[in-house]
Protein backbone atom coordinates (compact mmCIF):
# COMPACT_ATOMS: atom_id res chain seq x y z
CA UNK A 1 0.00 0.00 0.00
CA UNK A 2 0.65 3.51 -0.94
CA UNK A 3 -0.87 6.90 -0.15
CA UNK A 4 -0.32 9.57 -2.54
CA UNK A 5 -0.99 13.10 -1.95
CA UNK A 6 -1.10 15.74 -4.31
CA UNK A 7 -0.78 19.55 -3.93
CA UNK A 8 -0.01 22.91 -5.91
CA UNK A 9 -3.27 22.98 -7.65
CA UNK A 10 -5.01 26.73 -8.05
CA UNK A 11 -6.30 29.28 -10.30
CA UNK A 12 -4.13 30.22 -12.71
CA UNK A 13 -4.55 32.90 -15.72
CA UNK A 14 -4.14 31.51 -19.62
CA UNK A 15 -0.34 31.22 -20.30
CA UNK A 16 0.79 30.95 -16.86
CA UNK A 17 2.36 28.18 -14.82
CA UNK A 18 1.51 26.05 -12.29
CA UNK A 19 3.85 23.01 -10.77
CA UNK A 20 2.20 19.95 -9.09
CA UNK A 21 3.72 18.00 -6.55
CA UNK A 22 2.97 14.00 -5.88
CA UNK A 23 4.26 12.76 -2.40
CA UNK A 24 4.14 9.27 -1.13
CA UNK A 25 4.12 7.60 2.29
CA UNK A 26 6.82 5.20 1.17
CA UNK A 27 9.38 4.61 -1.31
CA UNK A 28 8.58 4.93 -5.26
CA UNK A 29 11.35 3.39 -5.92
CA UNK A 30 9.86 0.10 -6.65
CA UNK A 31 7.23 1.52 -8.68
CA UNK A 32 7.26 0.25 -12.47
CA UNK A 33 5.97 3.79 -13.61
CA UNK A 34 4.58 7.19 -12.09
CA UNK A 35 2.07 9.32 -14.05
CA UNK A 36 -0.65 12.36 -14.04
CA UNK A 37 -4.05 11.90 -14.99
CA UNK A 38 -6.60 14.55 -14.73
CA UNK A 39 -10.33 14.72 -15.19
CA UNK A 40 -12.42 17.37 -16.31
CA UNK A 41 -15.93 17.84 -15.64
CA UNK A 42 -18.02 15.82 -17.84
CA UNK A 43 -15.36 14.35 -19.04
CA UNK A 44 -13.35 10.99 -18.42
CA UNK A 45 -10.70 10.34 -16.36
CA UNK A 46 -7.37 10.64 -19.19
CA UNK A 47 -3.88 10.37 -19.07
CA UNK A 48 -0.98 13.47 -19.25
CA UNK A 49 2.52 12.20 -18.32
CA UNK A 50 4.26 9.42 -17.29
CA UNK A 51 7.88 8.74 -16.03
CA UNK A 52 9.20 5.14 -15.91
CA UNK A 53 11.19 3.50 -13.89
CA UNK A 54 14.25 4.67 -14.79
CA UNK A 55 14.06 8.03 -16.52
CA UNK A 56 11.77 7.46 -19.80
CA UNK A 57 9.06 9.77 -20.37
CA UNK A 58 6.14 10.20 -22.13
CA UNK A 59 3.41 12.83 -23.11
CA UNK A 60 -0.20 12.87 -24.12
CA UNK A 61 -0.22 15.00 -27.32
CA UNK A 62 -2.36 17.98 -25.82
CA UNK A 63 0.57 18.72 -22.99
CA UNK A 64 3.44 17.58 -25.27
CA UNK A 65 5.99 20.40 -25.32
CA UNK A 66 4.37 21.92 -22.11
CA UNK A 67 4.26 19.97 -19.44
CA UNK A 68 7.39 18.25 -17.95
CA UNK A 69 7.07 15.41 -15.58
CA UNK A 70 9.83 14.89 -13.22
CA UNK A 71 10.48 11.85 -10.67
CA UNK A 72 12.82 11.91 -7.38
CA UNK A 73 13.09 8.51 -5.69
CA UNK A 74 15.33 10.20 -3.13
CA UNK A 75 12.00 12.36 -2.25
CA UNK A 76 9.52 10.06 -2.63
CA UNK A 77 8.00 12.41 -5.00
CA UNK A 78 6.50 12.96 -8.61
CA UNK A 79 6.01 16.62 -10.15
CA UNK A 80 4.29 17.66 -12.84
CA UNK A 81 5.51 21.56 -14.04
CA UNK A 82 2.75 23.14 -16.27
CA UNK A 83 3.47 26.33 -18.37
CA UNK A 84 1.89 28.17 -20.91
CA UNK A 85 -1.57 26.41 -19.63
CA UNK A 86 -5.08 26.79 -21.63
CA UNK A 87 -8.59 27.04 -20.13
CA UNK A 88 -9.04 23.49 -21.88
CA UNK A 89 -6.26 22.01 -18.67
CA UNK A 90 -9.09 22.73 -16.53
CA UNK A 91 -9.14 19.48 -14.35
CA UNK A 92 -8.42 17.64 -11.34
CA UNK A 93 -5.18 16.48 -11.40
CA UNK A 94 -4.06 12.96 -9.80
CA UNK A 95 -0.99 11.55 -9.09
CA UNK A 96 -1.24 7.66 -10.08
CA UNK A 97 1.61 4.96 -8.79
CA UNK A 98 1.56 1.82 -11.30
CA UNK A 99 3.22 -1.73 -10.33
CA UNK A 100 3.76 -4.03 -13.88
CA UNK A 101 4.17 -7.78 -13.65
CA UNK A 102 2.87 -10.34 -12.41
CA UNK A 103 0.35 -8.62 -9.93
CA UNK A 104 -0.37 -5.35 -11.85
CA UNK A 105 -1.98 -2.48 -9.51
CA UNK A 106 -2.38 0.88 -9.73
CA UNK A 107 -2.72 3.24 -6.96
CA UNK A 108 -4.28 6.69 -6.96
CA UNK A 109 -3.97 10.26 -5.04
CA UNK A 110 -7.28 12.51 -3.90
CA UNK A 111 -6.76 15.10 -6.65
CA UNK A 112 -5.61 18.52 -6.71
CA UNK A 113 -7.88 20.79 -8.99
CA UNK A 114 -5.90 22.93 -11.73
CA UNK A 115 -8.54 25.79 -12.76
CA UNK A 116 -6.86 28.06 -15.63
CA UNK A 117 -8.92 31.18 -16.50
CA UNK A 118 -9.41 32.55 -20.01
Amino acid sequence: QVQLVESGGGLVQAGGSLRLSCAASRSIFNFSAMAWYRQAPGKQREWVAIVINGGTTNYAASVKGRFTITRDNAKNTVNLQMSNLEPEDTAVYYCNAQNWGRNPHNYWGQGTQVTVSS
